[in-house]
C-alpha cells in the first residue's frame, strides 16, 4: 500500500484520487491539519500553482504529496476562468455562482456556435521540499446554456465533454471518472508511481 498525501481540503477532489487510483493507495488530505496555512496560488499557471501547493505542504509531512491545480479554458472569454475558476466571481463565491457569472459572460459574446472549452489539471508530486514531477490531464468540450444534473461539483452542470450529449453533472461517478482531466492526469500520476 503507499501513502499518499493531498495537499487539499477539497473531499470532492479526494474522494475522486482516491476511486481512480484504487486500492494499492491510502489517501490521505489536509482536512485534519487545520494549523497548517492555506498555500497563496501566485503562480501563473495551472503548474506553477500545483507545484506552490505540492512543495509548500511536502516540508511539513514525509513522503508523496500531491497538490492538483484545475480549471475551466473558455476560448470565446480567452481562456477565462482559467486559474481563477475557484474564484471567478468572488473569492469566497459557491459553485453556483462561480457557473451564473461564467453564463453571463458568455452571454455577452453571442455566437451561432457552441463555446469551446477545455477543462484542465496539473497535478505536482513532491517530497521533503522536492519537485519529482508534474501530470497534466486535458479533456475538451462545450459548455451548454443551463446547469444540467445534480453530480459532480464546480462548472460539471455546464460543461459537456466532446462525444457525449450529458454534462459531467449528468455523469455517474464512475463514467466521469473514465474520462476527465483530473481521471488523466491521475492516471498519469499512478503510472509514475508504479513503476
Amino acid at each position: 500500500m503507499r501513502q499518499l498525501l493531498l495537499a487539499t481540503r477539497n473531499p470532492h477532489k479526494t474522494r475522486e484520487f482516491a476511486e481512480i487510483l484504487g486500492v494499492e493507495f491510502v489517501i490521505r488530505d489536509l482536512a485534519d491539519e487545520l494549523e497548517l496555512p492555506a498555500v497563496e496560488e501566485t503562480g501563473s499557471t495551472f503548474a506553477e500553482n500545483a507545484a506552490l501547493k505540492a512543495l509548500a505542504t511536502s516540508t511539513h509531512f514525509p513522503g508523496f504529496v500531491v497538490a492538483d491545480d484545475s480549471g475551466l479554458e473558455v476560448d470565446l472569454l480567452g481562456g477565462a476562468p482559467g486559474i481563477y475558476s475557484a474564484r471567478y466571481a468572488g473569492s469566497d463565491a459557491s459553485d453556483e455562482e462561480n457557473v451564473a457569472k461564467l453564463l453571463t459572460e458568455l452571454a455577452g459574446h453571442p455566437s451561432d456556435l457552441p463555446a469551446s472549452a477545455r477543462f484542465r489539471c496539473l497535478l505536482a508530486l513532491a517530497r521533503e521540499g522536492k519537485l519529482l514531477g508534474t501530470f497534466e490531464g486535458v479533456v475538451e468540450g462545450t459548455i451548454v446554456d443551463e446547469p444540467q444534473g445534480s453530480a459532480g461539483f464546480g462548472y460539471d452542470p455546464v460543461f459537456q465533454p466532446t462525444g457525449s450529449t450529458q454534462t459531467f453533472a449528468e455523469l455517474s461517478p464512475v463514467e466521469k471518472n473514465r474520462i476527465s482531466h483530473r481521471a488523466r492526469a491521475i492516471q498519469l500520476l499512478r503510472a509514475n508511481l508504479l513503476s
